[in-house]
């Protein structure tokens, strides 16, 4: 394991930089916004049917979380998932099939962008229902709990979801039976095209779930090594029965709320201005560059990217639909 010292834009790191987890960071989130691309693409094409929300921006708040969890650790999430699929290790060929509605996709062609499940990695949705969720995620904490397995579940949600009752019900759940849930709240500042302002009177939402007594703190979400510490302290707690612990993990969107939101309420100023001082693949590759690692090695993660983003999105156009007796299938379990 590599580490560094280094300067990022003339001021110097907090901490030494760990090269071969920002080198891994870096190649996760950059995976993303490529997949994030190349899908946006293909909507636009007629070949993405149905909702598509867009996870560009936010590559740093899954990919720091991914990489403090262990195997068998859980995660469950909204409907802008694709992101939390591809860092939880699911093929972007498999995501991208899905996506596009055909028979070699997760769900077989039948879930699209918000139902893709893998029990395999343990990613448990996509639910297209805002804050539906915050309660699974917390029944499967209860599971862990329950076993006593010393897993733990990341459960993610939006800002606009923070304010729902069941939230709240889920706070209090977890923290009267202590159970190992992790709660992040993706504060991309609008909820669909709300500010985030207009709806909560709470101006630090890592502070929700303190009525309970369960401990937040708010994190960089543009700063992956910020998110991995905070993710790390998080997992910590909970697999030492202390119970759940909230992250607010202040992040942005650079496109709409999804393919069909032309995003009115905000200036194009404002975008540029978190794209150019704050996009969270651009600064880890600051990091990079100033801990020594040399063009040729980042370029090379560059292109094998692309390499597989294409792959996956000529997998899936490739692909055969799913046959009309899949309406029929996996709609009963008997056991």
């Amino acid at each position: 394991m590599a580490i560094a010292d280094t300067k990022k834009r003339g001021k110097v790191a907090t901490k030494p930089v760990d090269t071969d987890l920002l080198l891994k960071a870096y190649g996760d989130m950059l995976l993303i916004r490529r997949f994030e691309e190349k899908a946006g693409q293909l909507y636009g094409m007629g070949l993405i049917g149905g909702f598509c929300h867009l996870y560009i921006g936010q590559e740093a708040v899954v990919v720091g979380m991914q990489m403090a969890l262990s195997q068998g650790d859980q995660v469950i999430t909204s409907y802008r998932d694709h992101g939390h699929m591809l860092a939880t290790g699911m093929d972007p060929k498999g995501v991208m099939a899905e996506l596009t509605g055909r028979a070699t996709g997760y769900s077989h062609g039948k879930g699209g962008s918000m139902h893709m499940f893998s029990k395999e990695k343990n990613f448990f949705g996509g639910h297209g229902i805002v804050g539906a969720q915050v309660s699974l995620g917390t029944g499967l904490a209860f599971s862990n709990w329950y076993r006593a397995n010393d897993r733990v579940c990341v459960t993610y949600f939006g800002e606009g979801a923070s304010n729902q009752g069941q939230v709240f019900e889920s706070f209090n759940l977890a923290a009267l039976m202590k159970l190992p849930c992790i709660y992040v709240i993706e504060n991309n500042k609008y909820g669909m095209g709300t500010s985030v302002e207009r709806a909560s009177a709470s101006r630090d939402l890592s502070k929700n779930a303190s009525p309970w007594g369960t401990p937040g703190v708010q994190v960089d979400g543009m700063d992956v090594m910020a998110v991995h510490a905070a993710a790390e302290t998080a997992v910590a707690h909970c697999r030492a029965g202390k119970g759940p612990y909230l992250l607010e993990v202040k992040t942005y969107r650079y496109r709409g709320h999804s393919m069909s939101d032309p995003g009115k309420y905000r200036t194009r100023e404002e975008i540029q201005k978190m794209r150019s001082e704050r996009d969270c693949i651009e600064q880890a590759r600051h990091l990079l560059e100033a801990a020594g690692v040399d063009d040729a090695a980042i370029k090379k993660i560059d292109d094998d990217i692309k390499r597989r983003v294409q792959e996956a999105a000529d997998f899936a156009q490739s692909s055969p639909e799913p046959d009309a007796s899949e309406l029929w299938t996996d709609i009963l379990l008997e056991a």
